[in-house]
């Protein structure tokens, strides 16, 4: 804890840099995956592609894409870019098969009458559907914001900036009060992260603290 004290503006300004290659990706998955789970998600064959490919992406090392990536898109390795960039395929690989199971979350009678009652497709996914499979939904994104937070910092081994340098200097220079200083930081963002992201949920779902909802979205939200 000393090391924090004695040198808490750099540790700031780490952390900050942290949080933006963090939530950048986050953002950008979110933005792809959506649109694209939904579409998918009544398609059995393209469904089953879509999944088959985001898994297959989110088993690629990270160094290796870290590597891959900057001569595909004419970027240095040590460009911020480099990380956003691996950390939107991640995101997006996980985010895309989360979509459309959050969709299958909607109770099938809840379906039914938006359709008896005349909702298209389109409206009744982002009027009915969305709205109902949000705690679903949380669920995966809690756990894609925390794995974010938990990445970027091998982005330090390539010399990105982040709370993984506090891991790199303190390995070469035999300080382990730096690394612990890294790893309590890292953990305190990924624990706030995750509740602020809970809490949210809450606030977008107030139909599951009175008690409605489908089961199964209640369920996820535990």
């Amino acid at each position: 804890m000393r090391y924090l004290i004695d040198n808490f503006s750099t540790v700031m300004g780490f952390t900050r840099t942290h949080l933006y290659l963090a939530l950048a990706p986050l953002a950008i998955g979110l933005v792809i995956a959506i649109p694209v789970g939904a579409l998918v998600r009544r398609v059995a064959w393209l469904r089953r592609i879509t999944v088959t490919v985001a898994s297959l992406a989110y088993t690629v090392p990270s160094l290796a894409l870290f590597v891959i990536i900057p001569p595909l898109v004419g970027i240095s390795t040590i460009d911020p870019l480099n990380v956003i960039i691996a950390l939107s395929v991640y995101s997006t690989a996980l985010l895309v098969i989360a979509v459309p199971t959050a969709l299958d979350s909607v109770a099938a009678d809840v379906i039914d009458a938006a359709d008896a009652v005349g909702y298209g497709p389109l409206r009744r996914t982002l009027t009915v559907d969305m709205p109902l499979a949000i705690p679903v939904f949380v669920a995966g994104l809690r756990v894609v914001v925390v794995t974010n937070i938990a990445m970027v910092s091998v982005g330090a081994l390539i010399g990105v900036g982040g709370l993984g340098k506090l891991f790199t200097q303190g390995y070469q220079r035999d300080y382990p009060d730096e690394i612990i200083a890294g790893i309590i930081v890292t953990l305190a963002l990924a624990l706030i992260f995750d509740r602020l992201i809970f809490v949210l949920g809450r606030l977008a779902t107030p139909w599951t603290r009175a008690g409605g909802g489908t089961k199964k979205a209640k369920g996820a939200v535990a």
